[in-house]
C-alpha cells in the first residue's frame, strides 16, 4: 500500500491527498468503536479455543454481531452529521466502506489460528488490484474522494470472502449470540475500546485540528509524513500479530518465561526499528521527493522529526501486550485517559504557538509519554510488593 502514496499525490496533488487522509483517519477513528476491542481479544479467544469448534463458533458469531450492531449506529451518526457544518463531509461519506470492512475483518481469527498465509496472499492481491483501480478511475483532484471508497470496498469484499472461508475451514456452526454473552463482551472490552479510541485520537487529533485552526496548508505535508510513519507502524503491528498467539502460550506456561521473552524481544525490536529511524531521518529529503509531486521543505522537517516514532513504538509494543495478556484493562484504561488529555494539551499548545517543529513533534511527544506510562504500569506491582 506504500505505492498508493506517490500514485495518489501525483494524480490529485498533495493538498487533496491531505483531505483524503483526513477522511481516512476519521474512518480509522470510527473503526476503534466498531471493532470494540474484538480485534485484540479475538486473537486470544481463538488461540485458547482453537480445538473446540463449539466455543470457537461462539467467539466467531459474537464478534461479528457486536461489530454489526455498532456499525448500524455509526451509519445513523453519518446521516445525522448531514445537518451540521461537518468539514469535508462528502469525503467522509465516501470513506464509509473502510469502516464497513472492519465488520468483516477476520484478521484476529487468522492470527489466533496461526494461519496468516492465505490472509496475506489475498491482501497482496487486493492491494495490487486497488492500485490498478485508482489508476483507472481517479483522473484528477475532482475524483479524490473516491480513493477511500475504492480502498474500502476492495477490503470489504476481500474480508467477506476470507470470513466465509474461515467459517467453512473450521466447520463453524451458527451460534445465535446470547444477550448475556454480548453483555459480557460489552463490559470486558469497554476499557480496551476506550484505550483504542485514545490511541487513535493520540495520532489523529492533530490532523483533525489542523484545518480547524487555520493550518489547512500543513494538512497535506503532515498527513504525507504520517502515512510514511504509519507504514512503519503497520510493520510493527504485523510483527506483533505474528508473535501474539505464541506469547499467549508462553504466558500461560510461565510468567517467568514470559518476562524473559518480553525483555529480549522488546530490545531486539527497538534496535531494529531505531536503525530504521536513523535511515528515515537521513533519507527524509529523498523520500519526500519520491512521494510528492512538488518540493515540500515542511514535509521533510516533519518526516525527520517523526522518524523516531517507530523506535519508541517498538519499545512499547511488548509492554502493551503484557498488560493485555494479564487482562489489566483498568491500567490500560487509566493510561488511555491520561494520554488523551496529554494529546489534547500538546495539540492545543503546538497549534496556538504555530511552530512547525512543535506541530511535527506531536506524535513523538505523545508516543514517548505512552511508553513511559506503560513502563511504570509494568514495574509498579513489583515495586509495590518489594
Amino acid at each position: 500500500m506504500f505505492l498508493v502514496i506517490p500514485i495518489v499525490t501525483r494524480i490529485v496533488g498533495i493538498d487533496k491527498f491531505g483531505t483524503i487522509m483526513y477522511a481516512n483517519r476519521f474512518a480509522q477513528f470510527m473503526i476503534a468503536f466498531v471493532s470494540y476491542g474484538t480485534s485484540q481479544t479475538g486473537v486470544r479467544d481463538v488461540a485458547f479455543n482453537i480445538k473446540d469448534n463449539k466455543k470457537l463458533s461462539v467467539v466467531f458469531y459474537n464478534t461479528l454481531l457486536i461489530r454489526a450492531i455498532i456499525f448500524i449506529l455509526f451509519i445513523a451518526l453519518m446521516f445525522a452529521l448531514h445537518w451540521f457544518n461537518t468539514l469535508y463531509y462528502p469525503y467522509l461519506l465516501l470513506a464509509i466502506p473502510i469502516v464497513l470492512a472492519e465488520v468483516f475483518n477476520p484478521l484476529c481469527f487468522f492470527i489466533g489460528a496461526e494461519k496468516l498465509k492465505l490472509f496475506n496472499i489475498c491482501n497482496l492481491v487486493f492491494n495490487a488490484v486497488a492500485i490498478v483501480a485508482i489508476l483507472i478511475f481517479i483522473k484528477g483532484p475532482t475524483n479524490a474522494g473516491w480513493v477511500n471508497f475504492i480502498l474500502g470496498m476492495g477490503n470489504t469484499l476481500t474480508y467477506l470472502g476470507l470470513l466465509v472461508y474461515f467459517g467453512f475451514s473450521f466447520k463453524l456452526s451458527f451460534q445465535l449470540p446470547l444477550k448475556s454473552e454480548l453483555s459480557k463482551i460489552g463490559k470486558d472490552n469497554f476499557y480496551l475500546t476506550i484505550n483504542n479510541i485514545s490511541i487513535n485520537l493520540q495520532q489523529s487529533i492533530i490532523i483533525f485540528a489542523l484545518p480547524r485552526w487555520g493550518y489547512a496548508t500543513l494538512l497535506g505535508p503532515y498527513t504525507l509524513c504520517d502515512r510514511v510513519i504509519g507504514q512503519c507502524r503497520n510493520l510493527l503491528i504485523t510483527i506483533n500479530n505474528a508473535i501474539y498467539p505464541n506469547t499467549a502460550h508462553i504466558y500461560k506456561q510461565s510468567i517467568k518465561f514470559w518476562n524473559a521473552y518480553r525483555q529480549k524481544t522488546k530490545y531486539l525490536l527497538a534496535g531494529v526499528f531505531f536503525a530504521g529511524s536513523i535511515l528515515i531521518f537521513i533519507l527524509a529529503g529523498f523520500i519526500i521527493q519520491v512521494l510528492s509531486p512538488e518540493p515540500s521543505p515542511t514535509a521533510v522537517l516533519f518526516l525527520r522529526i517523526m522518524a523516531f516514532v517507530p523506535a519508541i513504538s517498538a519499545l512499547n509494543v511488548l509492554n502493551v501486550l503484557d498488560q493485555l495478556l494479564k487482562n489489566n484493562t483498568v491500567y490500560i484504561f487509566r493510561i488511555a485517559v491520561i494520554l488523551f488529555i496529554t494529546a489534547i494539551l500538546v495539540a492545543f499548545i503546538s497549534l496556538n504557538i504555530g511552530n512547525a517543529f512543535l506541530i511535527g513533534s506531536f506524535t513523538l511527544i505523545v508516543e514517548t509519554a505512552a511508553w513511559l506510562m506503560y513502563e511504570y504500569a509494568i514495574k509498579k506491582p513489583s515495586t509495590h510488593n518489594a
